[in-house]
């Protein structure tokens, strides 16, 4: 009987330590609560450009903070995530070959968040946001990702 209680102890202790580092922050948007994180299993960091090859770009850095740049815009700071529960599973349309999750993101010097769509198409091993800005991902930058721990749910 205590083996079980021990292991019972170990299971749960194992899967708060997992979740622990998964970072959700509360949002407010058109007067409802929305939650986000930057942790999703793919590599999204980077910088997309438009249409793969230049400005306007969208700059997401791993902390939550990034870059969003609006046509004939200058460049905007920014903090962003991807929706997702209380818990930090993002969520997430599944279509053929592709997902597609919502982005939010807040420039620095604005109080409103706006929500874009985030798209990830397998065969085409890329990521676009707004439809428009595009980031290509490798097979091997797949697996590292997953295999480093950083990302911990899809």
């Amino acid at each position: 009987m205590k083996t079980k209680l021990l292991l019972c102890y170990f299971f749960v202790a194992f899967t708060s330590f997992s979740f622990a580092q998964i970072k959700v922050t509360e949002i407010t948007a058109n007067n409802r609560t929305h939650y986000i994180t930057t942790i999703i299993n793919y590599p999204v960091t980077g910088t997309y450009l438009f249409e793969g090859k230049s400005e306007p770009i969208v700059q997401l850095n791993p902390n939550g903070s990034g870059i969003f740049q609006l046509h004939e815009k200058p460049k905007s700071n920014m903090t962003w995530g991807f929706e997702c529960s209380q818990i930090g599973i993002p969520k997430f349309k599944e279509g053929f070959n592709s997902a597609v999750y919502s982005l939010w993101y807040k420039n620095d010097n604005e109080e409103n968040w706006n929500e874009v769509q985030f798209s990830i198409h397998f065969n085409k091993l890329k990521m676009f946001i707004l439809g428009e800005r595009i980031k290509s991902f490798t097979e091997e930058e797949l697996n590292a990702n997953n295999s480093n721990g950083q990302d911990k749910l899809k």
